[in-house]
Formats: C-alpha cells, sequence, structure tokens
C-alpha cells in the first residue's frame, strides 16, 4: 500500500493524453492568441479610419506656398471684409464645410470669439485643421484680418475693422527684389518650335496648380462636402467622362457645396487650367 502511495506522488497531476493535451493548450495556445490580439489592437490605433484625411499629403500641399516672393502696392485701397469673405471664405464658412464655424452662427462662433481677435486673425493667416493656410494669396494680411472681424462681428463680436499699419502704408512704393521667375529668354536666344509650342502648356500648369491653392485645396484636397478628392482617380472618373468643358461650366457657375468660382474671382481661363490640373492629377 504505501508502494503505491509513494508512486502516485512522483507521478504529478498530469496522468492521461487528454489532460497533456489540455495543458498545452491553456499554457501555450491561448497565451499566443491573447498576445496576437493585443498586437493587433494596439496596432489599429495608428490606422487612418475610412474617409480620415491624408495628413501626410494635407501637409505637403499646404507647405507649397512657402518661399514665393510677391511683389504688392502697399498704397492700394485696403479690400473691405465682406469682399474679402465672398472671395476667399465663403467656400466653406457659408454652409459650414470641413467644420468651419458657419457664417452668423453664434453659436459656432462663440468658442472661438473667446480666444480674442488675435488668435483668430493667426488662426486664419497659418491656416488650422482642413483649412489652409490664408496669407501670401490675393489679399494681404490686413485684409484677411478685416474678413476675419466680418465673420466674426456678424456672428456677435465688436471688434474694430483693422486698418493698414502706418508704416506699412506710408511708404508706397514697392521695392524690388529678385523673382523666383525665369527671365524672358532674349530674341537670340529664343527655343526652338516644339520647346515653344510647349511653354504654354507648362505655363497653363503653373496657373492651374495656383488657383488649385489658393482657391480648390480647401474642399478638394480632403474631399469635404463630396468635393471629389484630389489625385483619386476613381473619384473624378465621372467627372471627366462628362468632358472639360463641362466640368469648366460647372465650376464656373458652381454646384452644390461648391460656390461660383470656388469662391474666387478667378477669370474663366485660370478656372479651366485649374480643372486641367486637377484631372490630370486624376488619370
Amino acid at each position: 500500500m504505501s508502494d503505491i502511495q509513494h508512486e502516485e506522488a512522483h507521478t504529478g497531476p498530469i496522468k492521461t493524453p487528454k489532460q497533456l493535451l489540455w495543458t498545452v493548450i491553456f499554457a501555450f495556445v491561448i497565451p499566443v492568441f491573447a498576445i496576437i490580439g493585443l498586437v493587433m489592437y494596439v496596432t489599429s490605433a495608428n490606422k487612418p479610419g475610412a474617409g480620415a484625411v491624408d495628413e501626410p499629403a494635407l501637409v505637403a500641399a499646404r507647405i507649397q506656398k512657402v518661399g514665393s516672393v510677391e511683389i504688392r502696392d502697399a498704397n492700394r485701397p485696403l479690400r473691405s471684409g465682406e469682399e474679402v469673405f465672398k472671395v476667399q471664405c465663403a467656400a466653406c464658412h457659408s454652409t459650414g464645410a470641413a467644420g468651419a464655424p458657419k457664417f452668423e452662427d453664434a453659436a459656432a462662433w462663440a468658442p472661438r470669439l473667446k480666444t480674442g481677435l488675435d488668435a483668430l486673425v493667426h488662426s486664419a493667416l497659418a491656416g488650422k485643421g482642413a483649412m489652409a493656410p490664408q496669407g501670401g494669396g490675393d489679399f494681404d494680411d490686413t485684409e484677411i484680418a478685416r474678413g476675419v472681424v466680418y465673420m466674426a462681428n456678424a456672428a456677435g463680436a465688436k471688434f474694430p475693422v483693422p486698418e493698414r499699419p502706418a508704416a506699412e502704408g506710408g511708404s508706397g512704393a514697392a521695392t524690388p527684389v529678385a523673382a523666383a521667375t525665369p527671365a524672358a529668354p532674349t530674341p537670340q536666344a529664343a527655343p526652338a518650335a516644339p520647346a515653344a509650342a510647349a511653354a504654354p502648356a507648362a505655363t497653363a500648369a503653373a496657373d492651374g496648380k495656383g488657383l488649385y491653392d489658393k482657391a480648390c485645396f480647401a474642399c478638394h484636397a480632403a474631399g469635404v462636402a463630396g468635393a471629389p478628392k484630389f489625385g483619386d482617380k476613381a473619384a473624378w472618373a465621372p467627372f471627366v467622362a462628362q468632358g472639360i468643358d463641362n466640368m469648366v461650366k460647372i465650376a464656373i457657375s458652381g454646384k452644390g457645396a461648391m460656390p461660383p468660382r470656388g469662391g474666387s474671382s478667378a477669370s474663366d481661363d485660370e478656372i479651366r487650367a485649374a480643372v486641367q490640373y486637377m484631372v490630370d492629377h486624376a488619370q
């Protein structure tokens, strides 16, 4: 009897193949699957969800204006805040697209008004969220500030209308600066006919990109309000099938959440160049 008890004391808890199988499952298989599930959960938090904005592309598009050189007439009359709003801001603020506080919506503007005029103007000039930087476009910083004041006051603020600083308006002559644009070739260095034919196309592409960066980017970079996203071949396909003329007509007259001419004062030729620029990058 003592021999049997002594033998059982040394055999351990696993006495059958079935017990061994369950021991392996609980000791190895289940922990492995638990670790895999935990890793998948942690890494999934770093992946953008469906429809999320392509942040690297958005940042790359925003910094394209950096380094541009412009010469402006400091003595020209300042444009009103209402004009700036209609041309530059209405595309998003008239409809509340991409989370922009809607014009005259006091509730949406209230938390922003509490930050003060300086903070609002800084956000407009530097860009914030889906809004591209507004500095460096057709309007100078003072005019952009006027547009901000126009929208803020329509939502209940009492900000004074900004005026151009005395130092900026006192000496009106623009100082010549080194331009980034290459000088026109002399008659002796005129290119051959094929190269000359390609020059207008390159100029048109550059003009189209400029208008896109200034007016179209706000909605088309992220696909806001149903706008076909820049570079998205599938989204642009049904529009491309209608032909460039029809797309230009829609861009000029406006459709859905898109205001006429994208909220800009661009000419028909500039609108066509911008549409062509977006189409070229969707093929």
